[in-house]
């Protein structure tokens, strides 16, 4: 190699070298930094806010629109925690006895009947810290496409 040729890849390995790895981690902070990841992963993720003014992102998975809602903000801002959210709207609302059946048989995720009846499904995720590395973040979003099927099947959403 010549001198000049060293001389970028010392630099270039410099520059990677000082990029801290805090800012490649995904952090509720950085809501832009769930949606990059997100968009990574392959997931759709569109940013908004939700009825209280703190950040939201609108996604999907199979046909199925779900939120990531943003928690333990500091003036709509400075977040700490997520949620994983899916409500359905049904014409006849499945049993309470089925939503307790899903919550008694899996560990993750939490479902309920919301006022109107209809069921919702939530999981939560910490990301204070310093937030998780994107990978985690991604395994995080399948772990929850994985229980929202199954909990799809349980309330009669979808036919597996």
């Amino acid at each position: 190699m010549h001198a000049r040729e060293l001389l970028a890849v010392a630099a270039l390995a410099v520059t990677i070298i000082a990029t801290p790895a805090s800012a490649q981690l995904v952090k509720p902070q950085d809501p832009q930094s769930l949606v990059r990841t997100l968009l990574n992963g392959g997931y759709k993720a569109v940013l908004g806010v939700d009825k209280v003014g703190d950040p939201m992102i609108t996604s999907e998975t199979g046909g199925t629109t779900f939120q990531i809602f943003f928690y333990n903000c500091t003036n709509h801002k400075e977040c700490a925690t997520v949620q994983f959210h899916s409500g359905y709207d049904f014409d006849r609302a499945p049993s309470l006895d089925l939503i307790n059946e899903y919550n008694a048989t899996q560990r993750f995720g939490r479902a309920y009947l919301d006022k109107e009846h209809d069921p919702i499904l939530e999981m939560d995720v910490d990301l204070d810290d310093g937030g998780v590395s994107p990978a985690l973040f991604i395994d995080n979003i399948e772990f929850w496409t994985s229980i929202l099927g199954k909990f799809e099947s349980q309330i009669g959403y979808r036919k597996n």
